[in-house]
């Protein structure tokens, strides 16, 4: 019993996202105004929010550090994505190129960042608030206040394609086999991890248990891959995001300096006196915040096929809600890549449920705060009770 009650505290925020995702479904259904779980949505829905995983999959390791937060995420978007438009649309630089210079602009960016507040002391919240007014205006600047459009085919492709490429009677029967293999492999993956760790005498969970959540989990990954085979097939960037999410949550996991975020933020000054070198993680963790904003970049232009000063707005507050949603603690010190994506799946349907059953935006604005605000008390009252 309890383990079922640690299993069922463990995993509250993906109960709640399923508790919400039925919800939905029922007063949409009842409604007349379509299904949450039609197919044209499903993909639409990843399509939509894949920005919000791989932000809010960087904003998860400026959050370890100690509660810290990086502001300009959205205006760093809108900067690659203006440097990306002059080079493929205007100056039809090859697309390899043109991707790797928007990278580039984005390490640089979080170079300049993470030397101000690893090595210069400077408040991560000043610093990040000033690179929110400069990227901006620099965006804007560079666009000259213009959108710039329509992007080539041969970009597009990488990011707005699916699998498999082309009408294929064969959609299905592919999506459904990927599904599955990626099932398969979990399994397998999940239980030698368990199994290796028991040899080496460490304490592991229940297996059933473990192998109950992965049931429940490849049902889920079938379920959506079945939706998606049903009417297009799986958007590329849903690999995209899969890459991200599985390096993410082995270097928070299975690393050294995985290791080292979650010391920094649980106490800065013991992990500083064992010996580890602070700034180095803390200047990572904006460096590679800034990195995954240009990659956030190049699948919003290419989702919008277009290049505008306005874009990436208010993108840092969907990553932030979404860390935090997930579980991430607003000390420091605590929360999981895993998390962050169910934050994230939770934000988009929300959302999307709202925007289906035609609900004013201002509400949408406002719930969504309110569900911010009680996720961050519901980690501050958890610590409480934890102390007494």
């Amino acid at each position: 019993m309890d383990k079922v009650k640690a299993a069922l505290k463990k995993n509250t925020m993906l109960f709640v996202l399923i508790v919400v995702t039925i919800l939905f479904q029922i007063m949409i259904t009842a409604s007349g105004k379509g299904s949450m779980f039609a197919p044209t949505n499903v993909s639409n829905l990843i399509m939509q929010n894949s920005y919000v995983v791989i932000l809010a999959t960087g904003m998860l390791l400026c959050i370890l550090t100690g509660g810290n937060i990086d502001l300009s995420v959205g205006s760093i978007v809108a900067l690659v994505g203006a440097v990306s438009g002059i080079l493929i649309v205007n100056m039809h630089v090859n697309i390899y190129v043109a991707m790797l210079a928007c990278l580039v602009v984005g390490l640089l960016i979080g170079i300049w960042q993470g030397f101000w507040i690893a090595y210069m002391n400077i408040p991560p919240f000043l610093v990040t608030l000033s690179g929110m007014l400069v990227w901006r205006g620099l965006a804007t600047v560079l666009l000259n206040g213009t959108t710039i459009s329509p992007y080539p085919d041969n970009y597009l492709k990488y990011f707005t394609s699916y699998i498999p490429s082309g009408e294929s009677a064969n959609v299905l029967v592919v999506s459904l086999v990927i599904g599955a293999v990626c099932c398969t492999a979990m399994f397998a993956i999940s239980l030698y991890s368990q199994a290796k760790k028991r040899r080496k005498g460490y304490e592991t969970g229940n297996t059933t248990m473990l192998i109950t959540k992965l049931a429940i989990i490849s049902a889920v990954i079938m379920v959506v891959c079945y939706l998606l085979g049903k009417n297009k097939g799986i958007p590329i960037v849903l690999v995209l995001l899969a890459v991200v999410v599985l390096v993410y949550d082995y270097l928070t996991t299975r690393t050294v300096p995985g290791r080292h975020l979650y010391a920094l933020g649980g106490n800065a000054k013991a992990t500083r006196l064992s010996g580890i070198d602070t700034r180095h993680i803390m200047f990572g963790a904006y460096v590679n915040m800034a990195f995954l904003s240009a990659v956030a970049a190049l699948v919003c232009v290419a989702r919008f096929n277009s290049a505008a000063p306005s874009a990436g707005t208010n993108y840092e507050m969907d990553a932030i809600g979404a860390c935090f949603i997930g579980g991430a603690s607003a000390y420091g010190g605590t929360g999981t890549v895993g998390g962050a994506v169910i934050g994230a799946i939770f934000m988009g349907i929300l959302n999307n449920g709202m925007s289906i059953m035609g609900i004013d935006a201002n509400w949408q604005k406002m719930i969504k705060g309110l569900v911010l605000l009680f996720a961050v008390v519901f980690d501050v009252m958890s610590k409480k009770r934890a102390k007494s």
